[in-house]
């Protein structure tokens, strides 16, 4: 006798003949193309899209920037005229420079009364401090006001990236025009060094901060009121790296397997309960009647 090789087919074939449609199996079939449909959907949005994961780690990224930290500092003092405002910065390697001018522009608003200064500078990987004041100025004003607006300040490159929204420029927009005119403003800054990784493993480094602050009147040795914004910072040992990823192909054919192959058991053995118990209400109902 010669070997029949359809032997292995696990899928045995039924005879039309031999099998019974229902309305009932009908609704459960629709119902289950349709969620399969919706499902598989939603899966082919996920493979398409790209995912971002985060993760944290101790190291120094950026180790390419030799030890600096960009700053982009954008403010507005409404009340204290451009040629006394000034930029100082010292940090706990030694640097202390006064009235910073290098990359910074000072814009008359407010009628010539007020000034906003832009400025583009960098700081060493320490601890320190940079502060908006009248330090430098030639002569000193009676009572200089540090009300102020915020526009911007962050650290490091601008990541091109549309789906994070981090805290790298936390304190835009902060309005102290409420606060009392002599008074100094003190923000402690937290830097966190961030990293972004794209599909292809080109890396953006920048950086996110969180931000406490006061304000209270300092006074100097003389006993004159020499208010201040006070900017401190301080980096975090910690890295937060966020990786573009997509889902693997072989996942989504799993999961899609998983949709198909689940949706029809369940719906198969719905439809089977159905019609066994509706099967069984006939023969009782017809038992009665006999």
């Amino acid at each position: 006798m010669p070997f029949d090789f359809r032997r292995f087919d696990i899928y045995r074939k039924v005879p039309k003949d031999l099998t019974q449609p229902t309305y009932t199996g009908a609704i459960i079939s629709i119902c289950c193309c349709l969620f399969i449909t919706f499902l598989f959907l939603s899966e082919l949005t996920g493979f398409i899209a790209n995912e971002i994961v985060n993760e944290l780690y101790v190291d120094d990224p950026d180790k390419n920037s030799g030890g600096k930290i960009e700053v982009t500092l954008n403010v507005s003092l409404p009340n204290l005229a451009c040629e006394v405002v000034g930029l100082d910065i010292q940090d706990e390697m030694g640097r202390h420079e006064v009235g910073h001018i290098d990359n910074s522009m000072k814009i008359p608003i407010n009628n010539a009364h007020g000034c906003r200064f832009e400025g583009f500078f960098s700081i060493n990987k320490v601890p320190g401090n940079f502060h908006v004041s009248t330090h430098s100025a030639m002569a000193q004003p009676a009572n200089p006001d540090m009300r102020h607006i915020i526009h911007k300040l962050s650290f490091g490159n601008t990541l091109q990236v549309e789906n994070i929204h981090g805290a790298f420029n936390a304190l835009g927009g902060a309005d102290k025009l409420a606060s009392q005119a002599l008074e100094s403003h003190d923000y402690v800054l937290k830097i966190v060094p961030t990293v972004y990784e794209d599909m292809n493993g080109e890396q953006q480094f920048s950086y996110q901060y969180t931000v406490a602050n006061k304000a209270y009147v300092a006074y100097s040795h003389t006993g004159r009121v020499v208010p201040a914004i006070w900017f401190r910072y301080d980096l975090s040992p910690i890295t937060v790296k966020y990786t573009e990823r997509r889902q693997p192909i072989y996942r989504f054919i799993t999961t899609v397997c998983a949709i198909i192959g689940g949706t029809f058991t369940v719906a198969g053995i719905l439809d089977s309960f159905i019609f066994t118990a509706s099967e069984a209400w006939k023969k009782i109902q017809l038992g009665k009647m006999q």
